[in-house]
């Protein structure tokens, strides 16, 4: 039995603030893309300025609007949706792009007070100074910046009040959005709105879990563990619980300020070429990403010269099965070998469903011949990427989620890049890590390990085989085998076949109202009207309507 269950009253209210925004930009849309508009008088618009802004906004910018004016768990979910271009029209991502992680601070945020519960200290004791106002704030928390009794200049980040609370009513809320698309639209279903909205719920959770993200910090700090070039910003764990890290403030340059980065005799170049390395080294050799590289994340200190990189909450994760296969894809794609491509592209992707493997066949050798055919100092990685993912999505080709986050990653740290130095170009930057992987495929200690697993796969197999054989000559016997057939076409077929026997159906019973009325006409069968038999008249109408109706049928499904 069906159990219903009564939504809280915050899952209540919230559905209530979903409605009303919705039914605020959707009326205006209704208004904008109807004849309605023009029956508003001229005057009214000039005397509510408000609504002559909203009405001149297009779809797609007041879909921005909608998830900016929801709250923190739709414009995370929109900025993830904004390196979708596999499932979404390029003038809705231009706008998600536009989608800002930014917040106006709380008011009566007593950050002492906040400190004190959630430490459980008294904070005199710890802090010499802890500064009221935020350095800034989003979404998720707010930053503090304050002074440690030792002298030690640290940021305090620390999570809004009830945001866990809003975002699981939100969650709530989506998935029931995702289960409904599943269920009725079969355009929907091609995307996985659940499992969408399954790593989207993963990857929220794991920015408001606080520990984990200072577990990132460990991880990326230790593998940099020698890098003069990279300044890895220290955690102070004693001070921090799972809503509140404490950690060193960085006084650094942002990427993005060039005249600051001149002006303290640090060249942008410079800057561009190794911030890429290091980007590419957490990807290509780490298979531990920062998955946000945004001017923002990215600091230069003004005395070394070191790149420093910020919020650990969001990072990509690469299998070491998935790292080689990356690297494959690299070789395969600048040896233009298509037909390897498809094979890795199959081997990795979470969801193949390639109409046409020819079509696929003929894109990626499109792709790969167009980037052959520019210099290398014209290549754009941003604009390659963008290529491959309408591939896939014309191919219905869907891969893991990291490897959109990877992707997205690429094209930020090359725009990045392009915007320290207009000349640089990011394969300078991946050569050495291609003759490095050239060079490890075809080393001794690879092929040894390589030939070795799979003497180890193939002595398993020998070893699980006649176990397997015994188990289906079991099941044979006892007659419990089941092979399971699937007929491709079949439902067409049976629909195609009911369609013909109603029609068929439809036939005979408008012979024999033809008939029957024909036998009445022909005897003069009473009650007559103008000497018609009335039954027989009646007869031969609903003969021609249904034969009407049929010959209709036919023609607008072309099959005749």
């Amino acid at each position: 039995m069906a159990v219903f269950k009564i939504p809280k009253r915050k899952e209540i209210k919230r559905y209530t603030t979903l409605f009303n925004v919705l039914a605020k930009y959707g009326f205006e849309d209704v208004l904008v893309n109807s004849g309605i508009l023009k029956a508003i008088p001229k005057s009214y618009l000039k005397g509510h300025p408000d609504t002559e802004k909203n009405l001149s906004f297009s779809t797609y910018e007041r879909v921005r609007m909608v998830l900016e004016e929801l709250g923190p768990s739709y414009i995370k979910l929109g900025q993830i949706f904004s390196n979708r271009e596999d499932m979404l029209p390029p003038e809705l991502i231009k706008e998600l792009e536009k989608l800002q992680d930014h917040a106006p601070s709380l008011k009566n945020f007593d950050v002492q007070k906040i400190i004190e519960t959630e430490l459980n200290i008294d904070s005199t004791e710890y802090f010499i100074s802890i500064t009221p106002e935020p350095l800034a704030a989003a979404s998720l928390a707010q930053v503090h910046r304050a002074q440690l009794i030792n002298g030690d200049q640290v940021v305090l980040k620390i999570q809004r009040p009830d945001i866990e609370e809003v975002i699981t009513s939100d969650l709530l809320i989506m998935k029931q959005v995702a289960k409904a698309l599943e269920k009725y639209s079969t355009q929907a279903q091609a995307f996985q709105p659940i499992r969408i909205i399954a790593s989207f719920e993963q990857s929220i959770r794991e920015e408001l879990q606080f520990l984990r993200e200072m577990d990132n910090t460990d991880k990326f700090t230790k593998n940099f563990a020698g890098n003069e070039m990279i300044h890895l910003p220290a955690v102070y764990r004693q001070l921090s619980t799972d809503r509140l890290i404490c950690m060193e403030f960085i006084d650094g340059i942002k990427v993005s300020e060039i005249d600051k980065l001149k002006a303290a005799n640090i060249q942008p170049s410079a800057v561009a070429k190794v911030g890429v390395d290091l980007y590419l080294e957490q990807v290509l050799e780490h298979g531990f990403f920062h998955a946000d590289p945004h001017p923002g994340n990215i600091l230069v200190l003004p005395k070394t010269g070191q790149i420093c990189f910020l919020d650990f909450g969001m990072m990509g994760t690469v299998m070491p099965s998935d790292k080689e296969a990356l690297g494959d894809l690299l070789l395969y794609f600048l040896r233009k070998d298509v037909k390897k491509i498809i094979i890795l592209l199959e081997k990795i992707a979470v969801k193949t469903d390639i109409p046409d493997y020819k079509k696929l066949e003929q894109d990626l050798y499109e792709l790969v011949s167009g980037v052959s055919d520019i210099s290398l100092q014209n290549v754009k990685i941003g604009t390659i990427l963008t290529q491959f993912k309408t591939v896939l999505y014309e191919n219905r080709i869907i891969l893991p989620h990291y490897l959109y986050m990877l992707i997205r990653g690429l094209i930020i740290i090359e725009g990045v890049g392009r915007k320290l130095d207009p000349s640089f170009n990011i394969t300078d930057n991946l050569e050495p890590y291609t003759t490095k992987i050239v060079r490890k495929r075809f080393s001794l200690k690879r092929l040894f390990k390589k030939n070795l697993n799979r003497f180890q796969d193939i002595n398993a197999l020998v070893d699980t085989l006649p176990d397997d054989i015994n188990a289906i000559l079991k099941k044979i016997k006892d007659g419990k085998l089941v092979i399971i057939h699937e007929h491709k076409g079949l439902k067409e077929f049976q629909n195609a076949t009911s369609k013909s026997v109603n029609r068929l159906v439809f036939a005979v019973i408008i012979a024999a109202l033809s008939i029957g009325s024909a036998i009445l006409v022909m005897a003069k069968m009473p009650p007559l009207i103008n000497g018609i038999p009335l039954l027989g008249a009646i007869g031969f109408v609903l003969s021609a309507i249904l034969g009407f109706y049929i010959v209709i049928s036919i023609f607008r499904n072309d099959q005749f």
